[in-house]
């Protein structure tokens, strides 16, 4: 009686550390959208700008270092792959690693000109153990003298954590909008 009791116990305990693992663990896709407009200034300028890891790593303050493993393509459209680690912008002391594969194109080579930097991103913590995915493009388009830009993300995030999954997104997105907003309208 007391062995069977025993085992019941363990077994509800067992159950109830599963679930916690796996609400802790599975992650759930979520999305967030922003944009700004960039005036008197041509599309394909903030196009370049922003295709340029170095300069996303001077627009997002999250990103503490990077490196470029890969690089091909011609000026209208071109491939790189790049590993960076970047800091939660609430949370600075956690530091986790990302890979990603970014795709940079011209759409339309008319007036219109507009233009797309779209990215893959691998993000892990724990030593690797643990990654989450997310999937991002900028899109440009001209709007008279200004550019028009919209950053469209999905993103993946343990149930758990959603609120903070969402904080970090916007501080990320609204930072890079605001900085590119910032340097081309200081000139």
């Amino acid at each position: 009686m007391q062995t069977r009791r025993w085992n019941k116990r363990h077994l509800s305990i067992l159950g109830i550390g599963l679930l916690v693992v796996y609400f802790i663990f599975s992650a759930s896709r979520n999305t967030y959208e922003s944009d700004v407009i960039i005036r008197n200034t041509k599309p394909e300028l903030v196009w370049e700008y922003v295709a340029d890891f170095h300069k996303m790593h001077l627009l997002n303050p999250t990103i503490l270092g990077f490196k470029i493993t890969k690089d091909e393509g011609n000026f209208n459209h071109w491939k790189y792959s790049v590993e960076y680690t970047e800091k939660l912008s609430h949370w600075p002391y956690w530091i986790n690693v990302a890979e990603a594969e970014f795709e940079v194109k011209k759409l339309h080579q008319d007036e219109r000109g507009q233009y797309s930097v779209s990215s893959d991103h691998r993000t892990c913590f724990f030593g690797g153990l643990y990654c989450l995915y997310s999937t991002g493009e900028f899109l440009f388009a001209g709007m008279g003298a200004d550019t028009y830009v919209i950053e469209m993300v999905s993103y993946q995030c343990p149930p758990l954590f959603g609120p903070v999954c969402r904080r970090e997104v916007e501080f990320q997105r609204k930072a890079i909008m605001r900085n590119l907003s910032a340097h081309f309208n200081k000139n």
